[in-house]
């Protein structure tokens, strides 16, 4: 049994004129009575894209969150609208995001918190990005760029934590260091591999 995998997934695609749709199936170890589902329609011609997730079981069919992303081309630049809502927490949000040329622009906003993320390519291989958020938190983020789609990441949260994510190949590590003040607590250390067969 321990050699059983860990959680079995399915997905199935079909196109409907200018629409692709596909439905992913993920079951967790031998609970085969429900399974996590996840229901994706793309339409390149109108740039919009839906997802729902949810689970299905012998109960029937519920779903649990669901989001839409529209996209616009203006001058050059790339605007999104991505609305988001969890029906089981009863809580939405909506991330408008603007792109141009080296600089990116992330807002996200709830009923209950807003933030904005402005990144900004500094050359080839380096990016910034800092976070401001409405409870008056700020986040410094800096990735360095390895070549060939590896990078080193790390992001500062003052009187949080340190976070350093190195991604090589198909391997990623990640470190957390807590912070308090100028005191930086012992490291988390996680290595994952991807294996695709």
């Amino acid at each position: 049994i321990a050699s059983l995998p860990k959680s079995i997934w399915g997905k199935a695609s079909k196109t409907f004129g200018a629409w692709t749709a596909s439905v992913r199936g993920e079951v967790e170890g031998t609970d085969f009575g429900s399974a996590a589902i996840e229901v994706n329609a793309d339409s390149a011609d109108d740039d919009l894209s839906i997802k729902l997730t949810g689970s299905a079981g012998g109960s029937g069919i519920a779903v649990s969150a669901v989001q839409a992303t529209k996209g616009i081309d203006s001058n050059g630049a790339r605007i999104t609208i991505n609305p988001r809502y969890n029906l089981e927490t009863e809580d939405g949000d909506v991330v408008i995001g603007y792109s141009k040329d080296d600089t990116n622009v992330e807002i996200t906003a709830s009923r209950d918190a807003q933030s904005v993320t402005v990144s900004q390519q500094i050359d080839e291989d380096n990016r910034v990005a800092p976070t401001l958020t409405s409870d008056g938190s700020v986040s410094l983020e800096y990735e360095r760029s390895l070549g060939d789609g590896n990078s080193v990441t790390a992001t500062l949260k003052p009187n949080e934590a340190i976070d350093i994510e190195w991604k090589d190949a198909a391997w990623t590590a990640s470190i957390n260091m807590p912070v308090d003040g100028t005191s930086i607590g012992g490291a988390d250390v996680s290595i994952k591999r991807e294996v695709s067969f």
